[in-house]
């Protein structure tokens, strides 16, 4: 016979047994409906996101620096605007609708504008050419006092070794072309400034051309082709950044000696790239934009300077256009391409 007192403990047990496996299987359920969403970076982009590739490359390094990997415990979403400028202000404000945690304004000095017109609460993020300061974005680069913070690089301040680079790779050079855009006259304006003063002080003459399509591209180059320019620069600027291809290919067959910013212009046949290491540049984007999403402030946190320049030479295309490269200036480039 069974002890009713025994078989009442036995219940128990067993009921107890079933709350404590029920409550277990339970909680981690729980628990993760309770953990907060991830944090949404918004990023706007200037051009495709094929042409920036290897800079978003570059950014998701920075946010691993940080602790930070995308689709893990980050979320990316991204607004292109394909060159055109009117779309900035849409995404900026559509990301300011989406009370995102950060909004990277990876589109250089437009998009930086766009994103600080559009809101005075949320962290930005800038990558830009230009001064900060002098453009209003931070009240100074150590504190910037603001919702703002970033980025800066040395693209418009070697403007000046490059028109020297023009001297030491055709030593008789005497009027030097300069490409800009002038849809980006933040930028162009510091360009043409810094330009014309060092060519001033190395005796060269400056004739200023302007870009805005693809077409415009082919037509500059035919007019230099016909005329006596020596060499061109073209303004370090987005637009330009993202026909890279076009331009080496334009310049090579009109043998126009052509100086750009980027090392894609002279990977792609140009004949030289001076200006700010890419990868260094965007994964310091990348790094400001985990910091902020670790607690720190923008007012708080100090502009970011891209210091490493890289020369790039491309020997073969130096060949085809008849220019010899002298010895102390291969010395110096970071990369020859053969």
């Amino acid at each position: 016979m069974v002890c009713p007192k025994a078989s009442g403990a036995t219940m128990r047990r067993r009921e107890f047994i079933k709350a404590v496996v029920l409550s277990l299987t339970a909680w981690p359920l729980a628990a993760r409906a309770q953990q907060p969403a991830m944090p949404v970076v918004g990023f706007i982009g200037i051009t495709t996101p094929e042409d920036y590739a290897f800079r978003l490359a570059a950014f998701r390094e920075g946010l691993r620096d940080a602790g930070f990997i995308e689709g893990q415990n980050v979320n990316v979403e991204y607004r292109w605007a394909n060159d055109q400028l009117k779309l900035l202000p849409e995404a900026a404000a559509d990301f300011v609708q989406r009370n995102v945690a950060v909004i990277v304004a990876g589109g250089g000095t437009p998009a930086a504008i766009a994103a600080k017109s559009a809101t005075a609460t949320i962290p930005i993020v800038f990558a830009v050419a230009i001064d900060p300061v002098k453009a209003g974005f931070v009240a100074s680069l150590n504190k910037p006092g603001g919702n703002l913070t970033g980025v800066t690089n040395l693209n418009v301040e070697v403007t000046a070794k490059r028109l020297e680079l023009v001297r030491e790779l055709i030593p008789k050079a005497t009027t030097v072309a300069l490409l800009v855009n002038p849809k980006n006259p933040a930028v162009s304006g510091p360009f043409l400034k810094e330009s014309q003063a060092t060519a001033d002080i190395l005796g060269m003459h400056v004739r200023v051309l302007e870009a805005t399509t693809e077409s415009d591209v082919d037509t500059v180059f035919a007019r230099i082709a016909q005329s006596r320019v020596d060499a061109l620069i073209v303004m370090p600027d987005n637009f330009f950044s993202s026909r890279v291809k076009q331009l080496a290919a334009v310049a090579l067959s009109r043998r126009v000696p052509t100086i750009f910013h980027y090392r894609a212009f002279a990977a792609s046949g140009g004949l030289v790239s001076h200006g700010s290491d890419e990868a260094e540049y965007y994964r310091q984007v990348g790094l400001q934009a985990g910091k902020i999403l670790n607690g720190e402030k923008p007012a708080n946190l100090p502009v970011l300077q891209s210091t490493k320049v890289q020369l790039v030479i491309n020997l073969k295309t130096a060949k085809a256009l008849g220019i010899t490269v002298p010895l102390p200036l291969l010395g110096r480039a970071d990369e020859v391409i053969e």
